[in-house]
């Protein structure tokens, strides 16, 4: 089953990112920031050369409190004297001028770069109370944008294998031969382009880059804030080191007790809910495409999907908008509740023949920019997911299958089909199970009841998993919680990253 086996479009998914890695400006007020002593306790003869060494920072924005450098780690964490690999780092000093320490950030993905959007989205990530205290740092783990990357395709074969619609009718054995053997040739051109990086792309071995930077910043715990693929990374890092867990906080939490299928399953299950919420609002705005009730108007979209599906709509730029291309808009819409007005204009213009606004949402999912791509989100995406998830047996593939058509028609039609992982040149390193990371410092667990993209009872699951998480619940749509105008959810955000205060239980915001 083809389908997004982990959280497939970041928090962040509507910044537009325009750059990659750390610019050459240098702010005639930029001052170098002050020399600090690595943390190098317990650390083995093998791994100091990385975790002593020295930072070299330049000043990366027009703005003179961001600072960019480059972090060496091993491309083989088992062999570490094998070769190393960069990792891109950007740093906002703390408005105070007196930071408490480094709050270390990650937006999801897999593949979304932090740097870029600590850049274009400080005020997202972290609100102002986090700002003012930390030096807030961002990062591109491996495999993504300014670090050490995966390369596959050029724009224009880019282009091809994300929007180009196969010859053969969907579902047929032709059709599956078709994405079978374009698979096949993205892998291809992945490990070719990559320098020998693919077999080692992983959030395992992005958490242990990730000790190593909370190291060379001085930092004897790691204080963290991630989001929606963050929570993979940060329950990644708790179990490995759960005695450098500062103040950690997972929003938008990914369950990593359950298996590839089951997280697919759960995720499409999630976006159709929002669907039915968006469809139900829909109908009562002038500028919806629908009328009637929730079935009426859930009828009217699988028809107009079925007519993109049968008759293409060819755009200025002469690509075709298809049923998967415009799926892929109607998924980046259902982040948000904030993107549904769009989406109403979206599905207005399709109807009419118009598919400029489906491509400019599927394009901002898919990176693209200006007939270009920013970033290599498309091509890190599969690269984390093929070696994290476990591959699935056909048994456990069918019964999911016959699940999400339960749960999530829709999806079930459109975004389903063979998997690029079975096409992938190494076998999948990762393992699926719970984590407990024993003898961490609490770990706040933010959830969001309505969250199309992680579903509120994966992060029930993994606070439950966690010896020491504390799940705070916010009630409403859309994915994750933190910085989204619920004030009871910010301010225990804030108390505990700020003043260390740890909610005495679970707590639930209206």
């Amino acid at each position: 089953m083809r389908s997004r086996i982990a959280a497939a479009v970041a928090v962040l998914t509507s910044v537009v990112l325009v750059a990659s890695g750390c610019s050459a400006f240098t702010s005639n007020s930029w001052a170098p920031p002050p020399s600090v002593t690595p943390d190098v306790s317990g650390v083995s003869a093998d791994l100091l050369p990385f975790y002593d060494q020295d930072v070299a920072w330049e000043s990366c924005a027009a703005e003179e409190q961001f600072d960019c450098a480059n972090v060496r780690v091993p491309r083989d964490w088992s062999a570490p004297a094998s070769g190393e690999i960069e990792i891109a780092v950007i740093r906002h000093r703390a408005d105070s001028g007196a930071p408490i320490g480094s709050l270390f950030t990650n937006p999801g993905g897999p593949g979304v770069s932090g740097v870029d959007t600590l850049r274009q989205a400080l005020d997202v990530v972290a609100g102002s109370a986090l700002r003012e205290n930390y030096d807030v740092i961002g990062f591109d783990p491996r495999g993504v944008g300014a670090s050490t990357a995966i390369d596959c395709y050029d724009t224009a074969d880019l282009d091809q294998y994300l929007y180009d619609i196969p010859d053969a009718p969907r579902g047929s054995d032709e059709w599956a031969a078709e994405i079978e053997a374009r698979d096949a040739a993205f892998a291809a051109a992945c490990d070719a382009n990559s320098d020998g990086l693919l077999p080692f792309v992983s959030t395992e071995n992005a958490a242990r880059d990730l000790d190593v930077l909370r190291a060379v910043m001085g930092e004897t715990t790691l204080d963290y804030l991630g989001y929606s693929w963050g929570t993979a990374l940060g329950a990644a890092y708790a179990e490995l080191h759960p005695d450098r867990v500062g103040r950690m906080v997972l929003d938008g939490a990914l369950d990593p007790s359950i298996p590839g299928t089951e997280v697919g399953v759960g995720q499409m299950e999630g976006f159709q809910r929002s669907l039915d919420a968006f469809l139900t609002a829909c109908v009562s705005f002038d500028d919806c495409p629908f009328r009637g009730t929730l079935a009426d108007a859930t009828a009217d979209l699988d028809a107009l999907f079925a007519s993109v599906d049968a008759r293409p709509i060819v755009a200025a730029d002469g690509r075709e908008l298809g049923a998967d291309t415009l799926m892929l808009a109607l998924l980046n819409a259902l982040y948000s509740p904030a993107s549904w007005p769009y989406l109403r204009v979206t599905l207005s213009g399709v109807q009419n023949g118009d598919p400029a606004p489906a491509f400019t949402l599927a394009d901002a999912y898919n990176a693209r920019q200006g007939g270009d791509y920013v970033g290599n989100s498309e091509e890190a995406f599969p690269a984390y997911n093929c070696m994290d998830y476990p591959a699935a047996g056909e048994a456990e593939t069918q019964a999911a299958q016959a699940e999400l058509e339960q749960v999530a028609p829709l999806a079930a039609e459109y975004f389903s089909g063979p998997d690029v992982c079975e096409q992938w040149p190494y076998p999948p390193t990762g393992t699926r199970g719970p984590v407990s990371a024993d003898g961490a410092a609490p770990i706040l667990v933010i959830g969001t009841t309505s969250d199309p993209a992680t579903p509120y009872q994966w992060a029930v699951s993994l606070a439950e998993q966690l010896t020491s998480g504390v799940l705070v619940t916010r009630v409403g749509e859309g994915h994750t919680g933190y910085n989204k105008g619920n004030t009871c959810v910010d301010d225990a955000v804030v108390a505990y990253l700020v003043d260390g205060v740890v909610p005495d239980a679970d707590i639930r915001c209206e």
